[in-house]
């Protein structure tokens, strides 16, 4: 398994929660490729930790999707998955409609003015196909009605279910596709400036409907298969 060049990026502390996060930005990023084999030993040299963080991180992104185990044979990263990315876009798109719903009457003119600048930079990304900018200036944008709705229930399932989206994603960030995300953003800002609940929860609803995980990511029903 190739694994990253990087050694001992992990601190000693919250050993657990950042083995997590590390395994699954390597996934999200593309650093483990679907359908890799994960080798705990190999992992745990990477992170500079011991292995029952790594196994506790590979159990947990069991549960969110992205890592696939069959005892005594393998765990592998999964491979990309059509009706995975539905139900994740689905369970994801209504998070973010009642984030927005929910933050609209007490978002500040900073906090929208924020919005128009993260989208721009996500606008500016895409036009130089810088897909890692393109994703963190997207995250950046749907993060500010996220938090100020204060809403950790809602948080915690985005946290579950975003990374799953998020490598397919970058799929489509890399595609013309993904352009029009840009313009689906400026509405979602134009009707939150408006005070529109209803409408910039809608707008936000149906910018991460915009996904096909057919058309946007080239999966089809079987992709799944290991």
């Amino acid at each position: 398994m190739p694994i990253p060049q990087r050694v001992g990026v992990i601190s000693r502390t919250l050993l657990r929660e950042n083995a997590y996060r590390s395994i699954r930005d390597a996934i999200v990023d593309g650093t483990l490729q679907p359908g890799e084999r994960l080798n705990d030993g190999e992992l745990a040299q990477w992170l500079g930790v011991s292995r029952t963080p790594v196994r506790e991180a590979l159990t947990r992104l069991e549960e969110t999707g992205l890592v696939q185990t069959k005892p005594g044979r393998y765990t592998m990263v999964s491979p990309l998955d059509v009706q995975a990315a539905r139900a994740a876009q689905t369970v994801t798109a209504a998070m973010h409609e009642l984030a927005v719903r929910e933050a609209v009457p007490t978002l500040s003119a900073e906090e929208i003015t924020a919005m128009r600048a993260a989208n721009a930079r996500f606008a500016a990304a895409l036009k130089a196909d810088d897909v890692d900018a393109a994703i963190a200036s997207d995250d950046e944008f749907h993060n500010i009605p996220v938090i100020a709705a204060a809403n950790p229930a809602l948080c915690a399932v985005l946290e579950q279910f975003t990374p799953v989206l998020r490598r397919l994603e970058r799929l489509r960030f890399a595609s013309v596709s993904g352009r029009g995300s840009v313009a689906l953003h400026d509405r979602i800002i134009d009707l939150c400036e408006a005070r529109d609940a209803d409408g910039a929860a809608a707008a936000a609803r149906d910018n991460w409907m915009s996904l096909d995980p057919r058309v946007d990511f080239g999966l089809t029903a079987d992709s799944s298969a290991p």
